[in-house]
């Protein structure tokens, strides 16, 4: 019952924040995926899935991601976060801190879990970025 009850409340936070306006001036999306290494419980795996984000001047972001795993139990999860962008002058690199919420679905049944963390977007080309994160 109580895993039940926290699946509803991100269902409800997720449609607060997707069905915000974002229609103001200084709301640019960003589109894109996620392909990595995953490492955990000694095993490693491949970790991939698209994303999707709604950046508010150029320093906050609202986003979230569909994560498939490769390692044992094939686990999946659905975060959504909130980013903060970190500006460094004369640089390209854009270091970020996040924090949100996630839902994953394996070994029988969603659970609920905290995501926190960071990373750098650094420019490959135009419009594209390598992004390690942790």
């Amino acid at each position: 019952m109580r895993s039940l009850l926290n699946v509803i409340l991100f269902l409800i936070v997720l449609l607060a924040v997707c069905s915000a306006p974002a229609t103001a001036q200084n709301v640019r999306w960003i589109v894109g995926g996620h392909l990595g290494l995953s490492v955990g419980d000694g095993n490693a795996g491949l970790h991939l899935g698209p994303m999707a984000e709604a950046l508010f001047e150029r320093t906050y972001a609202v986003g979230t991601e569909f994560n498939i795993n490769t390692q044992a139990g094939t686990p999946i999860e659905w975060p959504l976060y909130f980013k903060y962008y970190f500006k460094i002058r004369g640089s390209k690199l854009q270091p970020y801190a996040n924090g949100g919420f996630s839902l994953w679905f394996y070994g029988g049944g969603p659970y609920f879990g905290l995501r926190f963390g960071g990373g750098v977007n650094i420019p490959v080309a135009r419009n594209l970025y390598a992004a390690p994160d942790v």
